[in-house]
């Protein structure tokens, strides 16, 4: 990113510039993601879903990305901007590694992230804004971390969960009644795919599991073992288990009132 900026910076994201419009542009965007925090890791998971204006301009869509070995970035707002992003942060931080021998910390990888997003606020204020999640086992400290984004790159460290894209709201009202600080890896998974679930049933922006086409949301995690992204078959049987209860439970599990 510095040797772009000083050579040839019409070629970074956020420096390009679009012709004069009137009204919104139409791009593609991405919608929900969902990270949720538990002992020994962190789980992020992101919908399939991307919209055009009132359109659904594609149906899987992928949302979540490794960025090394221990950390991964969920990505709502301009797909297209949002993907070129994260190949640039993955190539940034895989440069760090092989200048310095050593991988850059999870804090460091946060702050690095936000400068390259707090780049992009000239196309943000244009209507082609990126605000990712970024997610990642801290090796130093030996627990999984969650850090969420602004437009103009203002980074917030989450406990627990956090959500992001046109969908958060609901996912967070769900995440907010499911969390526990107890959560096994296999909870976890089940939690942001009830998220998920609970967004698209009041986001239309926000793709639910699509049975017919077998389409399932990406679910990740990240441990101490390093990124893993579930298969297929483990991702659909987590959905399938979900939809199910839905049939008998169709608001999902019920919070205790006390």
């Amino acid at each position: 990113m510095d040797f772009l900026s000083g050579h040839a910076p019409e070629m970074l994201p956020g420096n390009r510039s679009t012709p004069p419009l009137q009204g919104a542009i139409e791009a593609p965007h991405g919608t929900t993601i969902v990270a949720v925090t538990f002992p020994g890791g962190v789980v992020l998971a992101g919908d399939r879903r991307a919209t055009m204006g009132n359109m659904i301009a594609q149906r899987d869509i992928e949302k979540v990305f490794p960025a090394d070995e221990y950390s991964a970035v969920g990505i709502a707002g301009t797909a297209g901007l949002a993907v070129e992003m994260v190949k640039l942060f993955q190539l940034e931080l895989e440069h760090f590694e092989k200048v310095e021998g050593a991988q850059l910390s999870l804090e460091g990888k946060a702050n690095r992230l936000s400068t390259m997003i707090r780049s992009n606020l000239a196309m943000a204020m244009q209507g082609l804004a990126v605000v990712p999640v970024f997610a990642g086992y801290d090796l130093d400290r030996g627990k999984g971390r969650i850090f969420s984004y602004d437009v103009t790159g203002g980074r917030s460290e989450e406990t627990g969960y956090s959500s992001t894209g046109s969908g958060s709201v609901f996912a967070r009202g769900s995440l907010k009644k499911l969390y526990r600080d107890d959560l096994t890896e296999q909870d976890a998974t089940t939690v942001v795919v009830q998220a998920l679930y609970d967004a698209a049933d009041d986001d239309s922006a926000t793709g639910g599991p699509d049975m017919a086409r077998r389409i399932y949301p990406i679910v990740t995690v990240i441990t101490e073992d390093g990124f893993r992204r579930l298969t297929d078959d483990e991702s659909s049987a987590i959905a399938r288990a979900v939809v199910e209860r839905r049939l008998d439970e169709p608001d999902g599990p019920r919070a205790a009132v006390l």
